[in-house]
């Protein structure tokens, strides 16, 4: 059967996904690790190896969890700085295959081969050219999807795990989807699987079998005509490049341990330190700052509030962010934080207008937060820091595309 109209005649559209990049990156720079299940993290697992991940791990865990069900494993600390370099040696390698190149994280991106039939050769002998590369120029293993559409590129490579390709050729979309568990579709979360579940459905092909009208009767008419046209391998979007961020965040996990509001709020100010300085090197504005808290039962609330104009101030940011973490602090102490997390979204270019004094600050403001990051371009990022920092471990910065 053929697919909807809405996609390409042929399978040249690639989703290359590193495997367990992080747990990889180890494996790859300690011998001794290969072949072993391997936890990178401590109080929670960010990251687990393909041996790990057979015995039950998965992220995010507590680390004791993990150990319990995976005695054997090993516990590494991440090295952030190490999956930057490797992530940027794999893109280089995707930007060398095809200029259609769509970062989705560090460890994976689209990309469009479309048309180098004569250079390069079919899709498929680009993809396994390209896993060949990165398996002996960068040392890691890397799973590739290639299909018509990005979101069947997406799952091919997904069941293609771990080290694989899988093509699904032009024509051949609805017989790998329909099969699949529903949870494959984006857009189907716990919740909606569950309600899925409650009306009988299980797979991809019997979403399909019951119509748009009747998924929108069930799940809402946006969600429904959303999931039917996934399950119709409907997907015509094409690969983006050059596009820009829609949003800039960081997280960090606290782990299990208790913290004192003093940590959790010092957390915050590390963040906020580190987007703004990102925000002001992308040129970019932001208007809306989200907060994002996982509890210890591992359930996530998010608080968000919205300024009437942009800013690029870190006080500005930085008065937001403690005003959402005062409202969030009675949860907080009733339930624990295992993890603390801010977006800066609403993102505009330089040129809009700007609120520049901060709440309670000064017109000098945006000059102070200049010559902050010029002394950290120049000297490092420690060679400034903030009072209620000082004397604390500085977290570093995951890995992350450019903004």
């Amino acid at each position: 059967m053929r697919v909807e109209a809405g996609n390409r005649a042929e399978a040249s559209i690639l989703h290359a996904d590193l495997d367990s990049f992080y747990a990889s990156v180890e494996q790859r720079d300690d011998p001794s690790l290969r072949g072993r299940p391997v936890l990178v993290g401590g109080g929670v697992v960010v990251a687990a190896s393909y041996e790990a991940k057979a015995l039950g791990v998965r992220c995010p865990m507590p680390g004791h969890e993990a150990r319990a069900l995976c005695p054997r494993a090993v516990m590494v600390r991440p090295r952030f700085e190490a999956y930057t370099e490797a992530s940027r040696a794999v893109f280089a390698i995707f930007n060398g295959t095809t200029p259609l190149v769509e970062g989705i994280s560090v460890d994976e991106a689209f990309l469009d081969v479309g048309g180098l039939a004569k250079i390069s050769g079919t899709p498929v002998a680009i993809a396994e050219q390209l896993r060949r590369r990165v398996r002996e120029d960068v040392g890691l293993p890397i799973t590739v999807g290639v299909a018509t559409s990005k979101f069947v590129a997406k799952v091919a490579s997904a069941a293609g795990k771990p080290d694989g390709l899988l093509h699904i050729p032009a024509g051949a979309e609805l017989e790998f989807l329909h099969p699949l568990p529903v949870r494959r579709l984006w857009g189907v979360g716990a919740k909606t699987e569950q309600r899925l579940h409650d009306a009988g459905i299980e797979t991809v092909g019997q979403m399909a079998s019951l119509g748009e009208a009747h998924l929108a009767s069930l799940l809402g008419p946006g969600t429904g005509r959303h999931l039917y046209s996934l399950a119709m391998a409907h997907d015509p979007r094409r690969v983006s490049t050059g596009r820009r961020r829609t949003s800039i965040g960081a997280q960090r996990a606290l782990g299990r341990r208790i913290k004192s509001e003093a940590d959790i709020e010092a957390t915050l100010v590390g963040i906020v330190d580190s987007l703004g300085r990102r925000l002001r090197g992308a040129d970019r504005l932001t208007r809306t700052m989200v907060l994002r808290l996982r509890f210890h039962d591992f359930e996530r609330v998010t608080r968000s509030r919205s300024l009437l104009e942009p800013t690029d101030g870190t006080e500005t940011i930085l008065a937001v962010a403690r005003g959402l973490l005062d409202e969030a602090m009675p949860l907080i102490r009733e339930r624990g934080c295992t993890l603390i997390g801010l977006s800066l979204t609403n993102l505009s270019d330089h040129g809009a207008v700007q609120l520049a004094i901060p709440f309670g600050g000064d017109d000098h403001a945006g000059e102070l937060d200049v010559a902050i990051d010029s002394l950290r371009n120049r000297y490092g990022k420690g060679a400034v820091t903030r009072g209620v920092l000082v004397g604390r471990r500085a977290l570093p910065d995951t890995p992350m595309l450019p903004d």
